[in-house]
């Protein structure tokens, strides 16, 4: 074999090869530095003034409204859950401690009076509404808040035709007992009106 020879001349460039596989994603650069402050905003247009006064007065009144709707929405639930009836009258114990004027009023909102049971079929259910219920005594609609001693039904009918007073009742040593409950036995019993407890509404029937 003869000596090795002169290195040739650089051949031209061959045509490009396929592209290969794509390589592993590289790490998470390091956090850049922070920028340069913007330019500051132009002004913004003023405001308008507030009439805080008058929305702070329609709030309260909502909440108010809202208030009463709950209320009544309990009462109407309530109801439906156990009323007693008799061919005139629909009787509703209400499950609310009130005194007896809160009690009144209660009523009287909605459309009804404290019960006045003014005879015996009355006085029986309703007796039989409160002890079937659990409870030992309720208001009724009987007081002598106008003059002492002469009891009259919540109309302001005076008890001629019936009435069903515990024995010794009405007793009013101090003067002090204007209001009438109901016992769970049916007797009627002198108290003081600012005693607070459970109490009777009636609503008279619509005529069809």
């Amino acid at each position: 074999m003869g000596p090795k020879g002169i290195k040739g001349e650089l051949g031209d460039v061959g045509d490009q090869g396929n592209i290969g596989k794509t390589g592993p994603i590289g790490k998470k650069g390091d956090k850049g530095e922070k920028g340069l402050p913007g330019i500051p905003g132009g002004k913004g247009k003023a405001g308008t003034v507030c009439d805080c006064g008058r929305y702070r007065k329609v709030v309260g009144q909502l909440d108010i409204s809202v208030a009463r709707l709950k209320t009544s929405m309990k009462f109407v639930k309530n109801v439906i859950a156990g009323i007693r009836e008799t061919e005139e009258k629909f009787y509703y114990l209400v499950q609310e401690e009130k005194n007896y004027r809160e009690s009144l009023t209660h009523c009287r909102i909605r459309g009804g009076m404290l019960a006045m049971p003014k005879d015996e079929a009355a006085n029986t259910l309703i007796a039989d509404y409160v002890a079937k219920s659990g409870f030992f005594r309720v208001f009724i609609g009987v007081n002598d808040l106008e003059r002492e001693g002469q009891y009259v039904f919540t109309d302001n009918t005076p008890l001629q035709n019936y009435s069903n007073w515990k024995e010794g009742e009405p007793s009013d040593p101090y003067g002090h007992e204007d209001c009438v409950e109901m016992l769970s036995s049916g007797r009627w019993n002198d108290t003081e009106c600012h005693l607070t407890m459970y109490f009777v509404c009636e609503f008279v029937k619509k005529k069809k």
